[in-house]
């Protein structure tokens, strides 16, 4: 994998926030190439490109995610300002901030 932000992901990864999911997010970036994170069982497997199914899919710019999992972007003000959209469980993605502590 050769993006920074999703190699950050991964490091950031809590494998103990995760134990019983078996959950799809889907990352549709408008600055860079798309990738899933497959999260089965206190698992992650990151991929690049699409998914067929996800559970939620996060549309949304790298400098988004970056303020998001950083906190200085709030996940729900970046929903109804409508620099992230997202589909499916929508839910589901306010764990992303349980999944990937800030470290």
């Amino acid at each position: 994998m050769s993006n920074p932000l999703i190699d950050k992901l991964q490091s950031r990864f809590d494998a103990s926030a995760a134990q019983g999911m078996n959950d799809v997010f889907q990352f549709n970036f408008s600055d860079t190439d798309n990738y899933y994170l497959a999260v089965k069982d206190g698992a992650l497997d990151i991929q690049q490109g699409e998914h067929d199914d996800p559970s939620v899919t996060l549309s949304l710019s790298t400098d988004t995610l970056k303020g998001v999992m950083s906190g200085e972007i709030n996940g729900m003000t970046a929903f109804m300002t409508g620099k992230l959209k997202a589909t499916g469980n929508v839910m589901l993605a306010t764990r992303l901030t349980s999944l990937f502590p800030k470290g």
